[in-house]
């Protein structure tokens, strides 16, 4: 009886022994496994990830300053290289959240891009405008898969599509480059060079002339902005750690300046700088002009002369607008992102 005893007491010893290890090794691995969550009893299976990404971008324009008269017209010869990096954190099976620094350039020209086959053609070839503009953009996007991951990032699906919404404030500073003479054609000490837009005000916007004007009451516009980004996406697992990812997004901007054009010509007495009043009024810089022209006494760094401007051009009238400012810019950013997951799974959590 009592080696019997004995016996059921070793084995109840033992029993506790290996019942007290489990439970210190259950616990040490959800102390220590990231894909545990506190409170929980066993495997998180849409548990969260983070990563960091580095983007190659594209940013294409649509505004004024395009080929055709439409929200939606673009000349694709004007693409401009960006780039961005981005911080990335999966919020379960199939939301994703993206913080995103991007930089990049947009441009247009009336010269280059304006179509023979548009209506509203002469108009734009005859105004004659050009700008570009560089954008830093900070941006937070909330990302839907359609494929839900189901288990661990080490498990996540092999590919998805995903659509996006977010919000971005950007800074933009558009640009022109300035013309070889003034309007009375006085040699431009800055001529070629590529000047500031918003601080000349070529719309009128720094002027205290303007009473009967059509741009009455205009303010200098801010070079800080707001925009809704929108899009459609791929990503592709290339390994545990890396994915791969093109994506398309508007941005839906709350300005109509991006190109430095919006509402009508001002009367350039109106405004006093030379060079803004060249950079206002770009019609006469094309050769073999075949438009029906008019004279007006213009002041030029305080000197009155007769200048030829073109009907419809450079002159303040209702009717003689410089941009539609009923539409705002936008901006398209195409992106390839390569993202780097930088959670880890402890290797004894992957044997359990």
């Amino acid at each position: 009886m009592k080696q019997i005893r004995y016996t059921l007491m070793v084995i109840v010893l033992i029993t506790l022994a290996t019942q007290s290890n489990a439970q210190f090794k259950r616990k040490a691995i959800k102390r220590y496994n990231p894909v545990y969550r506190k409170g929980h009893k066993s495997l998180v299976r849409d548990n969260t990830y983070t990563a960091i990404g580095f983007s190659a971008k594209a940013f294409n324009y649509y505004g004024d300053l395009a080929p055709f008269p439409s929200k939606f017209s673009t000349d694709i010869s004007f693409t401009k290289p960006g780039f961005g990096i981005s911080l990335i954190h999966r919020y379960g099976p199939r939301y994703t959240v993206i913080g995103e620094l991007s930089y990049g350039e947009i441009e247009g020209s009336d010269a280059k891009s304006a179509r023979s086959d548009a209506s509203g053609f002469n108009y734009r070839k005859e105004r004659n405008l050009s700008f570009r503009n560089q954008i830093t953009e900070v941006s937070v996007l909330f990302v839907f898969d359609l494929f839900q991951n189901k288990s661990t990032y080490l498990n996540r699906v092999k590919w998805t599509p995903y659509a996006f919404v977010g919000a971005a404030a950007f800074h933009h500073n558009p640009q022109a480059q300035a013309p070889a003479t003034y309007l009375d054609g006085t040699p431009n000490p800055k001529a070629g060079q590529w000047v500031d837009l918003q601080p000349l005000g070529t719309e009128g916007q720094h002027s205290s002339l303007l009473t009967t004007d059509a741009n009455y009451g205009i303010k200098p516009y801010s070079l800080y902005q707001f925009a809704i980004p929108l899009g459609l996406g791929v990503r592709l697992k290339l390994n545990d750690f890396f994915d791969v990812s093109g994506e398309v997004g508007i941005r839906y901007t709350f300005t109509d300046y991006l190109d430095d054009v919006s509402k009508n010509y001002v009367n350039l007495n109106r405004i006093k700088d030379p060079l803004a009043q060249a950079l206002s009024y770009r019609s006469n810089e094309i050769s073999n002009k075949d438009f029906s022209t008019h004279t007006e006494n213009i002041s030029v760094n305080g000197v009155t002369s007769p200048i030829t401007l073109v009907n419809g051009y450079g002159s303040e009238y209702p009717t003689n607008i410089r941009g539609n400012s009923k539409r705002n810019d936008i901006y398209v950013v195409t992106s390839v992102r390569l993202s780097y997951i930088i959670t880890r799974i402890k290797s004894n959590a992957k044997r359990r």
